[in-house]
């Protein structure tokens, strides 16, 4: 028996045949060319090949995944057309004389390791997207075939690492698990197995050392450990915890429609933490009651320039129209620290976390700030948004926020545009809005503490640095009591207190905060009904 870890990205436990996907490596040989303009339009012919193809992909996608999962395959496309990669590839058979095979593998391994470095994990992610992209090409370039998934049973399926275009064409009746020796978090893979509901690993080093093609696997994803032909005892254990899981899937699934009520009558808000507007079909399928964190700084990442009033305002009357009155909590653009955008031109900083980022970059460039406060205004008026504002340290920043809003409301007002009445919050992130709370929470509706950063902040430790990983503590008093004291003084003042950051989710501690009095939990739409267990199953009176 071989065991190995992995990073999990989705839990449960799978039993299977292990299948082995090894891609074709495709050979790039640089060859001088005499005639580039020749070259060039052979490869402008293959990128409209490819985005053909690729219209076919997301066409499949839209059916067997949902609109979700699809939405990679129009990134792909706009990735193929973006005038970076092309110029770069264009250039390259310019001013070397060479192939345009050469040139996109070249564009390729320059572009995907720009992305590699990048700090925030969501952009590290999109380094496999390139090289996906550009192997798409370089097949198209040469002639070659696209390589495929073929089992005849149910599999756990491992390989070095997937690529959306791969994962999308498999049969999905025969994937037991996904487990890949390289990905992130945020990779097509991790995607399309939290949405299938199937346990996952990513960065299970040293799994494909041995001939393990056929042989049988058990992958758990709570624990993040793949066993390679396990022995009797092994299995038949992991048998009774299969058996266990899945009937405890079952009894949560009866759990959808239910109010998320204790006991003894104790109501909480359960709501979920969202990256774009695709994922509220998640938010649905998981019978969330509001979007607690719609993270809209993703709206920025995705692009190469600044987006619109108008395109956002789509997006945000989306969000409104399809939460059909739910609340909808949108937080403003967080960029900075680990979320880097270059059209920002932001300056180079010693220490990111603690520099121009969020409200920062918002209350000294208004103009940015303005044209999202215009589009949120604007979208307010098609169902329940909530306006959240992320990184505050300091009272004079919510006066200066309430005077940018007058300033937008009144613009709008005199051009007859539409507006709701949208309830403004903020988030508990700094130790100063913390240790303040009680005079910030007469100037807004309601509080969100984050987390993550208010425990990086308390305990003075990079959570972005895995070498701190023991020091980074979630559970920490001082954390703990930080979030007591906000929903206290939340609730002194008539407002409420919930928590968006990844504490929300701790089960272990969701019962400390229904004790505290948290009145809302917003977490990843995958854990609304394990937490709306909990809660049901809590006497808040017997604490």
């Amino acid at each position: 028996m071989y065991e190995y870890k992995g990073k999990s990205v989705f839990g449960g436990i799978a039993i299977g045949r292990i299948k082995v996907y090894s891609k074709e490596q495709q050979q790039v040989k640089r060859m001088h060319i005499d005639d580039c303009e020749s070259e060039k339009q052979r490869y402008i012919n293959a990128v409209d090949k490819a985005v053909e193809q690729l219209g076919m992909l997301y066409d499949k996608a839209l059916k067997e995944v949902g609109e979700a999962n699809a939405a990679i395959f129009e990134m792909h496309q706009i990735m193929l057309e973006d005038d970076d990669y092309k110029e770069s590839v264009l250039n390259i058979i310019d001013n070397q004389n060479v192939n345009a095979e050469y040139a996109v593998a070249q564009t390729s391994d320059n572009f995907s390791s720009m992305f590699a470095a990048m700090d925030d994990e969501y952009m590290r992610g999109r380094a496999l997207d390139v090289r996906d992209i550009s192997e798409r090409l370089i097949t198209i370039l040469s002639g070659g075939k696209s390589s495929t998934i073929e089992s005849d049973e149910p599999s756990i399926i491992i390989a070095e690492d997937l690529a959306p275009s791969e994962t999308v064409q498999m049969d999905k009746e025969k994937i037991l698990s996904f487990v890949s020796v390289k990905g992130s978090v945020n990779s097509h893979t991790a995607i399309l197995a939290r949405t299938m509901g199937i346990p996952a690993l990513i960065g299970t080093k040293g799994v494909l050392d041995e001939d393990i093609d056929g042989l049988t696997g058990i992958v758990d994803g709570f624990n993040g450990v793949v066993y390679i032909n396990p022995d009797s005892e092994t299995l038949d254990r992991y048998k009774k915890e299969q058996a266990k899981y899945i009937e405890q899937k079952e009894l949560l699934n009866r759990l959808k429609g239910k109010e998320d009520v204790t006991l003894d009558g104790t109501k909480i808000k359960l709501y979920a933490n969202i990256g774009n507007v695709k994922d509220i079909a998640l938010v649905l399928a998981n019978d969330a009651a509001g979007i607690g964190l719609f993270r809209s700084e993703f709206i920025y990442l995705e692009r190469t320039d600044f987006p619109t009033e108008e395109e956002q305002f789509n997006i945000y009357k989306t969000v409104a129209e399809n939460m059909a009155g739910k609340p909808a909590i949108i937080r403003t653009l967080d960029i900075g620290a680990d979320k880097q955008c270059d059209y920002f031109n932001l300056d180079k900083e010693d220490n990111p976390a603690l520099g121009v980022r969020a409200i920062r970059i918002c209350l000294t460039r208004t103009d940015i700030f303005k044209t999202q406060l215009r589009a949120l205004y604007r979208a307010s008026a098609y169902g329940n948004i909530h306006i959240m504002y992320p990184m505050i340290a300091n009272m004079w920043e919510i006066d200066r926020i309430k005077e940018i809003e007058n300033e937008v409301k009144a613009e709008l007002a005199a051009q007859e545009i539409k507006i709701g009445s949208p309830k403004t919050g903020i988030m508990i992130e700094t130790p100063a809005a913390a240790m303040i709370s009680d005079e910030l929470a007469k100037k807004v509706d309601f509080f969100s503490i984050g987390t993550n950063d208010l425990t990086q902040y308390t305990l003075a430790v990079d959570r972005q640095n895995p070498k701190l990983d023991t020091f980074f503590d979630a559970h920490h008093p001082a954390v703990l009591k930080m979030i007591k004291m906000v929903v206290d003084n939340a609730h002194r003042a008539g407002i409420w207190a919930g928590i968006c950051g990844e504490l929300g989710a701790d089960t272990s501690l969701t019962q400390k905060f229904l004790e505290m009095g948290v009145d809302e939990l917003s977490v990843s739409p995958g854990r609304i009904l394990p937490i709306r267990k909990i809660i049901r199953d809590t006497d808040v009176s017997e604490l």
